[in-house]
């Protein structure tokens, strides 16, 4: 583990979590995905074995950053990770769950915790990803704390394009552009994890807002017109518009896994010894 005098310090650093979706592309399953075991855990003097739910990586990897305290954001029938998880012993964070109101994509998920996150410094992750390396988020706030970013994005080398926002760089190493799911691509690289200043929270919380004003406002007019999905992917699109700051961090020898398709969780058996490898970091 990295000493904690080796971390930026940054005030306040808050992990976020989104797990509002319903798991269509992996359903039935009988427990939300965020919770499904992928992995085995050490616990106690014995070095006995428990099962690893998929979340307890991601929070971990948060905490070795000197993350406290975390943000869940839960869809009506999540109530399973907040009874797993409780008030975050099992991972030494403080964890508060919050509830999904709009099902319009990620970005208004997250924005359920904008009144409590506008001033911190944000660790985002994807509940149902494992990645690594384990010290991913210390090298992303390294990265934050040299270049003065906005937002810094950890891109991955991406196993199937189709399922991910690709991302175009510059001859600088910033992004230039976001291509969501694109069906074709000769981009190589997808983004994962982020750390984000409280000007990109503000950013995302008046994108939403003004994404769901086009919504009403085509809802009064009858014009709606099947209004899509928003991502973050989007959201980071705009940003890139503007003058706010995005930079990345490359981990080129890093790995990945969503567990959020089925052919995807079958991987898992691949993926075994990177998942024990993270264990034993831990411990």
């Amino acid at each position: 583990m990295k000493p904690k005098s080796d971390i930026p310090e940054y005030g306040t650093l808050v992990g976020l979590l989104p797990a509002g979706g319903k798991a269509t592309r992996i359903s039935p399953l009988p427990c939300s995905k965020e919770i499904y075991p992928v992995g085995m855990r050490i616990v106690g003097d014995g070095q006995s074995l428990r099962p690893k739910v998929a979340a307890h990586y991601l929070l971990e990897k948060m905490k070795l950053a000197n993350a406290e305290k975390a943000y869940i954001i839960l869809g009506d029938d999540k109530w399973d990770i907040p009874a797993y998880f409780k008030n975050g012993g099992m991972v030494d964070m403080h964890l508060a769950y919050l509830m999904m109101n709009l099902p319009f994509g990620v970005p208004y998920t997250l924005d359920q915790a904008y009144p409590f996150i506008s001033n911190s410094t944000v660790l985002f992750g994807f509940p149902d990803i494992i990645f690594q390396p384990k010290n991913a988020y210390i090298e992303l706030l390294s990265q934050k704390k040299t270049t003065n970013a906005d937002i810094v994005l950890g891109l991955f080398t991406a196993d199937d394009p189709k399922k991910m926002d690709m991302v175009k760089l510059n001859s600088e190493g910033r992004p230039c552009r976001i291509n969501i799911k694109p069906s074709r691509t000769s981009l190589q690289y997808t983004w994962i994890i982020a750390v984000w200043s409280p000007a990109f929270t503000e950013f995302m919380h008046r994108f939403v807002i003004s994404d769901l004003n086009k919504r009403n406002a085509e809802e009064r007019e009858g014009s709606g017109t099947g209004h899509n999905e928003v991502y973050v992917g989007d959201v980071i699109s705009a940003a890139i518009d503007t003058d706010l700051k995005i930079e990345t961090v490359l981990f080129s020898d890093g790995k990945y896994l969503d567990i959020g398709t089925p052919e995807d969780l079958a991987k898992t058996d691949q993926f075994e010894n990177v998942i024990m490898e993270d264990e034993h970091d831990y411990c």
